[in-house]
């Protein structure tokens, strides 16, 4: 597929058919995570595959108290055959740049005035979402809520130096799904977000 079309294609899916996805399809889609940018080439990111209905279905009982009696977003999100947790750790970062090529000695947080493993756990996220859409798939990111969290990473053994930065469902995109915001509200146009030379 065109680059181009990808990028036009992408939506975020909320209803899934059951069907399988191919694994190779989630290899390729997280070889491509592994190429996105990140400073430091730190690569302080992880993700934490879930393909089994009986993985997928304990991601659902750790994050929600609706798996038994799910409206219709979380039942047409139940369905998608695969989940990704992306994972970032800023400690892999604190630590990378205070080897010595990088010519911090310490490892202060208040270096980062952004969480620059938060953001580059995200652009792997993306690269994710636009490999699903390649292989004519459905994706959907969203948060995991906070006061789940904790049983999220416990239902998994997620450690503690690492931090889900949200979750990617991947399926095959059911008719009909639910709608999205953009089905209610029009995209900004570009002279409304893009400023050249100054604001």
């Amino acid at each position: 597929m065109d680059f181009q079309d990808v990028v036009r294609r992408r939506r975020m899916i909320r209803s899934y058919r059951p069907d399988p996805v191919d694994p190779a399809v989630v290899d390729r889609a997280l070889r491509n995570a592994v190429t996105a940018p990140n400073a430091g080439f730190s690569q302080g990111w992880a993700f934490l595959v879930l393909d089994t209905p009986e993985d997928v279905r304990r991601f659902w009982e750790a994050s929600t108290d609706d798996v038994d009696d799910p409206d219709d977003w979380l039942t047409g999100m139940m369905r998608a055959p695969v989940v990704v947790l992306p994972c970032s750790s800023k400690a892999a970062y604190l630590a990378r740049y205070a080897e010595r090529d990088k010519g911090w000695t310490d490892r202060d947080e208040a270096r980062w005035p952004k969480p620059f493993w938060d953001m580059d756990a995200a652009m792997a996220s993306l690269l994710i979402l636009q490999t699903v859409v390649d292989e004519g798939l459905g994706s959907c990111f969203f948060g995991v809520v906070p006061a789940r969290e904790r049983q999220v990473r416990d239902a998994f053994g997620i450690p503690d130096d690492y931090d889900p930065v949200g979750v990617i469902t991947i399926g095959h995109p059911a008719e009909g799904g639910a709608a999205g915001s953009p089905t209610r509200r029009r995209r900004k146009p570009m002279t409304d977000v893009v400023h050249r030379g100054r604001w």
